[in-house]
């Protein structure tokens, strides 16, 4: 017992030089290292999300599921772009039909679509997301309660039946969905062939599509670069595509149509000289984290 007791002082000292180490070593790699203030951004990101999440929970719990907790979750979600000196942009935000269901679809880059996505977010709108998603702890249960729309994609049948459910869910119950037709996310600065799933859904319930596009991050990041500086995104909500008369046999057809008009606007906006460059020269611009 006295021996054990004699290695407490060494176990503390080298527990207190390891953490000084650490406060060297951080600020070092954060002024030195790109690629690890990359790293220190993105885990800052997601484990802020995890603990805004721990937040909402027992305030939208009072409702249980309900989709108008997804306010709540907008509300807690909408300072994060000032953390990393994001500026979003909108416009075309009048093209949201005023009351009546539709189902946007949007171009889908990173994880950082969530700043554009609250920044337009329409009253009553969910996404439909990965079921895995459903697992990601705190963020997870707060999805659920905000009434978030979990589909398996591994499984065709359940995807489907969950898609015929949703269509009921718009037109009963005043309802609007976000969906990403590239189904995952696209780092190569452009859009990825559309799944149709969207499509069927607006068609079964003969609402109409808003098309939400979001320009390139390339300005200010890249995965791939291990790059994350301030910047700006434009976010252009385009007119209202009609599905009223169309067959599932449309759907091939209103899927190109939409996304070639949807791919036009993104290279439009992605090229036009606004992006990190740009907002660093503003004056009041929020630039911490550069």
């Amino acid at each position: 017992m006295v021996a054990r007791m004699e290695l407490w002082p060494g176990t503390w000292m080298l527990l207190l030089l390891l953490f000084l180490l650490l406060l060297f070593l951080l600020p070092t790699l954060w002024f030195c290292s790109p690629s690890a203030k990359y790293f220190f951004k993105m885990a800052f990101y997601n484990g802020w999300i995890l603990f805004l999440a721990v937040l909402a929970i027992p305030v939208c719990a009072v409702r249980g599921r309900n989709v108008e907790n997804m306010k709540i979750l907008r509300l807690m979600l909408l300072h994060i772009k000032y953390l990393y000196g994001i500026r979003v942009e909108v416009r075309g935000a009048h093209h949201f039909p005023p009351s009546q269901p539709y189902v946007v679809v949007s171009n889908h880059q990173s994880s950082l679509d969530l700043l554009g996505m609250m920044e337009v977010l329409p009253g009553r709108c969910v996404p439909i997301a990965k079921r895995e998603l459903l697992w990601a702890g705190s963020a997870g249960l707060a999805c659920w309660l905000a009434g978030v729309i979990f589909i398996d994609r591994k499984r065709t049948g359940d995807a489907i039946s969950v898609m015929s459910e949703v269509a009921q869910t718009l037109l009963t119950q005043d309802v609007r969905v976000w969906v990403f037709p590239e189904g995952t996310r696209n780092h190569n600065g452009s859009m990825l062939p559309f799944k149709r799933g969207a499509f069927h859904l607006a068609v079964q319930a003969q609402v109409p599509i808003v098309p939400i596009v979001m320009s390139s991050y390339q300005d200010f990041y890249c995965k791939k670069e291990r790059r994350f500086t301030s910047g700006q995104c434009q976010v252009r909500v385009l007119p209202p595509v009609p599905t009223e008369g169309l067959t599932p046999d449309d759907v091939p057809a209103l899927a190109d149509r939409v996304r070639h008009s949807m791919l036009t606007v993104f290279r439009e906006i992605s090229t036009d000289g606004r992006g990190g460059g740009d907002y660093l020269k503003k004056p009041g611009g929020v630039l911490q984290w550069t």
